[in-house]
């Protein structure tokens, strides 16, 4: 019986994970921003069969919360095997070349606050000496693209935070899987004039986490084509680049 933290329980892609283990009677500690909708999510898993379900109320830009929160979830499950950190938004390129705050709002959002929480989750998961941590990246963070390079950077530190910590981790037998999504069909890319064929259902995705974090991979890019793409877009002169409509 796993014990399992989701932190960013409501998006799609968590929620969509979080129901296979359900089925497996895994105990969950949800934590997320909108109270309601988590409740919800508990209320979903506890019907499809998990252990226990408890929640907690956390906007992930609420730093001072993140040890009141590791806290409570320790008082619920005890040690954990498996951790997936899922929080996020999708800036508005243009909204923050236009107003520095938001630019720096959104920054911290997808990596400062993100990094916070996950560098005394690495305390917790060093000191009992196993489990496994994934945390949701993305492709953009590969290269900086036109139209979004305010969520790429952001992803960009986050990826490289991640890469370290895996190896600092991994010498203490715990394990840390970045997940690079591509497009993916959630509240979040609505109305985005994104290429169909390219985009993955959050199922799809949630299969795929589950399957890197099974075989302990480092990097898991979802779907796995998005691994050939992002090798050509790495390999692609700057120059090629940034004249590209990418």
């Amino acid at each position: 019986m796993k014990n399992i933290l989701i932190v960013g329980a409501t998006s799609d892609i968590a929620h969509a994970r979080v129901r296979k283990w359900a089925k497996e009677g895994a105990r969950f500690f949800l934590a997320a921003r909108n109270g309601e909708r988590v409740q919800q999510v508990a209320d979903d898993l506890a019907t499809r069969g998990a252990s226990l379900v408890a929640c907690f109320q956390l906007d992930i830009d609420d730093i001072v919360q993140h040890e009141t929160m590791l806290a409570a979830c320790h008082a619920e499950l005890g040690a954990l095997d498996i951790v997936l950190v899922a929080p996020g938004t999708l800036p508005d390129q243009t909204a923050c070349q236009a107003d520095a705050a938001l630019a720096v709002r959104e920054f911290m959002t997808n990596a400062v606050s993100v990094i916070a929480l996950l560098t005394p989750v690495a305390s917790l998961l060093e000191a009992q000496k196993y489990g496994t941590l994934a945390v949701i990246s993305s492709v953009a963070g590969e290269r900086g693209r036109p139209s979004n390079y305010l969520y790429g950077s952001a992803k960009a530190a986050l990826s490289a935070f991640c890469e370290g910590l895996n190896a600092c981790l991994f010498k203490a037998g715990m394990h840390v899987v970045t997940v690079k999504p591509g497009f993916v069909a959630t509240p979040m890319t609505q109305g985005l004039p994104l290429p169909g064929p390219l985009v993955a259902m959050p199922e799809k995705v949630a299969g795929d986490i589950v399957a890197a974090i099974e075989k302990k991979r480092d990097v898991c890019y979802t779907p796995r084509f998005w691994s050939l793409i992002m090798l050509v877009i790495r390999a692609m002169p700057r120059f090629l680049f940034k004249r590209a409509s990418l």
